[in-house]
C-alpha cells in the first residue's frame, strides 16, 4: 500500500504518535513492533490506575506479538500498531465479559472478525476495554482522562479513555445509540460510526441488530480511513481531497434546548468560520415527523435487546443492574411487536426522506454530545444528539475541535449521506483543518 511518507514528530513519545505514524515509522525502520508496544505499556502502567480503561491486559502477551512481529519481518496496513477491543466482542485468547458478573472469566473458542482483520494486518491487540453492562448504561469502572471526576462516556468508554489518554492508537467500540460518538467527543478522539451494516459484527454481542454498528475511535482522520478499510476487507488507500466548495448544512434538530448553551456558540462560531474559509454553510432544519425517532428509536432497540437477553432475564435476573432492569428491559418487554414492526417501518421511511435532503449537501454538522463530559461517575451522559443518526443508519464522525467551560474536550458531529464514508472522510479532514 502507499502510505503517507510521515516521520514520527521528534517531540513525541511513540505511544502518542498516530497509527498511519506508527506504521510509517515502523516500515522505515526508524522503530520496531516491540518498541511501540512497551511505550504504550508504559503509558498504561503509569496512567491506568487513575483512567481504568481496562477490563483485561497481559503485558507480556501484548509484547510476544510484537516481538513475533518483529522476527516475521511481515509487515500490513496496521503493521506493529496496538489497539484495543471493546469487552462485548470475542477474544480467542482473552476473556470477553460484557461487562457483567455473569460472564466472569468467560473465554470464548473463537474470535470476532473485527479482531482477526486488525491482527491479519499486523496490527497488535493489547487487550480488552472496558464496557457498559451488556454496552447498555450501567456504567463500569473507567474514568475520564482528563479529570477522574468525571464519565468518559459510554457504553465504548474504555475504548475512547484507552486513545484519548494515549495508550493505544486505535480501539473498536461498538454503537446503538450514541456509544462511540458521545465517549470519543467526552475523551478528546475523533469517533466514527459506520454506515450501517458495513462492517461485520459477526462475533459481537447483539444489543439491538437494527442498530448496532462497529464504532471506530482514533486519534486522526486518516487513522479512522485506514482502520475502516482494513475491515472492510480492502487494501487500503489516502483518504481523498474533496472537490469544489464544501456543502454544509448546519443542523440543530429539535434536540437542541438540550444542547447546553456553552456548546451552541461553539457549533454556531464553527459554522462561521467554516463559511469564511468558503464552505457553503446553510441551516437545515429536519421537518417535525423526524422529532419521532426518540420514541422510534427506543421501541426498536428495547425490543430486540429484551428478546437478545431472554436467557439472562430468565437465568440470572439477580444479576442484572437495577438500572438495566428498570430501564431498558422493562421498556423492551412492555413494548408490543406491533409497536416494534411500525417502529421498523417508520423508520424506513425517515430514511428515505433523508436520503432527499442530503442531496443538497455534502455533510450535516451538529452536536456529538451536548457538552463536555458531566461529573459523577453514575451516568455516562446524554446519548439522545446521536440517536437520529443512528437509526437513520447514516455515517457520522465526531472531531475534538472544542474545549468546554472547564477546558475539556467537546466534539463536532458531522453526518454524511448513507454509503457515502470516504467522503465524509474527505470533508472531515477539510473541517477539522479549518476548525483547529
Amino acid at each position: 500500500m502507499d502510505m503517507p511518507a510521515t516521520k514520527p514528530k521528534s517531540k513525541l513519545k511513540l505511544n502518542e504518535l498516530t497509527a498511519t505514524e506508527i506504521v510509517a515509522a515502523i516500515n522505515g525502520g526508524q522503530t520496531t513492533c516491540e518498541a511501540v508496544v512497551r511505550a504504550c505499556l508504559e503509558r498504561i502502567e503509569a496512567r491506568e490506575p487513575a483512567v481504568q480503561a481496562w477490563q483485561y491486559l497481559d503485558p507480556k502477551q501484548a509484547i510476544a506479538q510484537a516481538v513475533a512481529l518483529d522476527k516475521s519481518g511481515r509487515r500490513g496496513p496496521l503493521a506493529g500498531v496496538p489497539f484495543g477491543i471493546k469487552d462485548i466482542i470475542d477474544t480467542s485468547d482473552m476473556p470477553t465479559e460484557y461487562g457483567s458478573p455473569i460472564y466472569k472469566g468467560h473465554q470464548p473458542r473463537n474470535e470476532a472478525a473485527c479482531v482477526a482483520l486488525g491482527r491479519k494486518a499486523g496490527g497488535v491487540l493489547m487487550g480488552k476495554t472496558v464496557t457498559t453492562e451488556f454496552a447498555n448504561r450501567f456504567p463500569g469502572k473507567t474514568r475520564n482522562p482528563f479529570d477522574p471526576k468525571r464519565t468518559p462516556g459510554g457504553s465504548s468508554s474504555g475504548s475512547a479513555a484507552a486513545v484519548g489518554d494515549c495508550m493505544v492508537a486505535l480501539a473498536i467500540g461498538t454503537q446503538t445509540t450514541g456509544s462511540t460518538i458521545r465517549p470519543a467527543s467526552f475523551c478528546g478522539a475523533f469517533g466514527y460510526r459506520p454506515t450501517y451494516g458495513d462492517l461485520r459484527c459477526s462475533g459481537v454481542r447483539e444489543a439491538a441488530g437494527s442498530l448496532d454498528t462497529l464504532g471506530l475511535i482514533a486519534r486522526s482522520v486518516e487513522d479512522i480511513a485506514l482502520y475502516r478499510d482494513v475491515l472492510v476487507g480492502e487494501q487500503p488507500v489516502p483518504v481523498p481531497e474533496h472537490a469544489g466548495a464544501l456543502r454544509v448544512g448546519f443542523c440543530r434538530t429539535h434536540l437542541w434546548p438540550e444542547v447546553e448553551t456553552h456548546t451552541q456558540a461553539l457549533l454556531q462560531d464553527a459554522a462561521q468560520k467554516l463559511a469564511k474559509t468558503g464552505a457553503k454553510v446553510s441551516d437545515v432544519n429536519l421537518s417535525a415527523e423526524f422529532e419521532q425517532l426518540v420514541d422510534t428509536h427506543l421501541a426498536i432497540s428495547s425490543f430486540e435487546f429484551s428478546r437478545n437477553f431472554t436467557y439472562e432475564i430468565e437465568h440470572h435476573w439477580d444479576k442484572l443492574s437495577d438500572a438495566l432492569r428498570k430501564g431498558r428491559l422493562q421498556s423492551g418487554l412492555s413494548c408490543t411487536f406491533e409497536r416494534y414492526r411500525d417502529a421498523r417501518a417508520f423508520a424506513a421511511k425517515c430514511r428515505h426522506a433523508f436520503a432527499a435532503l442530503m442531496n443538497d449537501y455534502d455533510v450535516l454538522l451538529t452536536a456529538a454530545a451536548t457538552g463536555e463530559a458531566p461529573l459523577g461517575l453514575e451516568s455516562t451522559g446524554n446519548a439522545k444528539p446521536c440517536l437520529i443518526w443512528t437509526t437513520l443508519h447514516v455515517p457520522a464522525l465526531t472531531m475534538p475541535v472544542f474545549k468546554g467551560p472547564h477546558g475539556l474536550p467537546v466534539g463536532a458531529q458531522i453526518i454524511g449521506k448513507h454509503d457515502g464514508d470516504r467522503a465524509l472522510f474527505a470533508a472531515a479532514r477539510r473541517i477539522y483543518s479549518a476548525l483547529t
